[in-house]
């Protein structure tokens, strides 16, 4: 009867060992749904190589595609934010952006780095969706004008790269006011006959969108990125009808006079040298 009996193995199959696929290895593509090995994706600069998806990047990466290496000088990085209101929603604001600044290693939600593009001197302010979907709030606002501002001090160039949700609701209208303060440097810097080239990637919506983000002597974008104040389901709710396809895309802005270029991520930093020659 022993032939019968089960005998005990060294490890049941709950316990054996299985093959266990490491996290982040592969990433599904938002634009064709293939799977992409991740490191491919990096070589790539984050773009799909199957479908030419644009996968957000963050800021740093974004300042070592545009920036020749060993030139970069960060600027103002001591503005923080305050919570001048008082705001709170499920939580406090302060708590919010201590939540922030510990995810992203940044104060707030715009860096600003004095470099050279092909050996062109600019100065780059790049919004960080990550911190609060890039919303502006008084830091941003004083940042990206503080940029104007040394571009004009510096007779520089201005480059400003969006990703932002639009204004930061819990600095009320105090973040309102940086859509004007913003364009009035601006006007300063066109009048000194400056170059300001603007970047919109995925997404750029709200008041950037109505303020700075269009204002570039040459406005940029990549391509598929989300670009207009409201988003598409706000507007089709509102008007009640259905919207054109890719409405809101970078290539229907295009299309519509609303860009100047759209510009895939591999060609970027030549294509922006390239204009501040010919504007300059």
């Amino acid at each position: 009867m022993a032939w019968f009996r089960r005998t005990k193995r060294p490890r049941e199959v709950s316990e054996r060992q299985r093959s266990i696929v490491p996290e982040g290895l592969w990433v599904k593509c938002q634009g064709c749904r293939e799977i992409i090995y991740s490191k491919e994706l990096e070589r790539n600069v984050q773009i799909c190589p199957k479908c030419g998806y644009h996968f957000r990047i963050d800021v740093q990466a974004r300042i070592d595609l545009l920036l020749d290496s060993g030139s970069r000088v960060e600027l103002f990085e001591g503005v923080r934010p305050s919570d001048p209101l008082k705001f709170k929603d499920t939580k406090s604001y302060k708590a919010r952006l201590k939540d922030y600044q510990k995810r992203t290693a940044s104060l707030d939600a715009v860096v600003v780095v004095e470099g050279t593009v092909e050996e062109v001197e600019v100065v780059l302010a790049v919004i960080d969706y990550r911190f609060m979907g890039g919303s502006m709030g008084s830091v941003v606002g004083e940042k990206i004008t503080r940029a104007a501002e040394r571009a004009l001090e510096s007779a520089r160039s201005l480059v400003v790269v969006s990703a932002s949700g639009g204004a930061r609701m819990q600095e009320g209208v105090l973040s309102l006011m940086q859509m004007a303060k913003i364009s009035a440097a601006l006007a300063r810097l066109s009048e000194a006959r400056l170059p300001y080239i603007s970047i919109l990637t995925d997404p750029t919506t709200g008041g950037v969108t109505a303020s700075f983000a269009m204002l570039g002597d040459l406005n940029i974008a990549e391509p598929g990125a989300l670009i207009g104040f409201a988003g598409p389901r706000v507007i089709q709710q509102t008007i009640r009808e259905e919207l054109p396809e890719g409405f809101q895309r970078s290539e229907f802005l295009l299309e519509h006079g609303f860009l100047d270029l759209v510009v895939e991520r591999t060609q970027l930093k030549a294509t922006v040298a390239r204009c501040l020659r010919h504007l300059s």
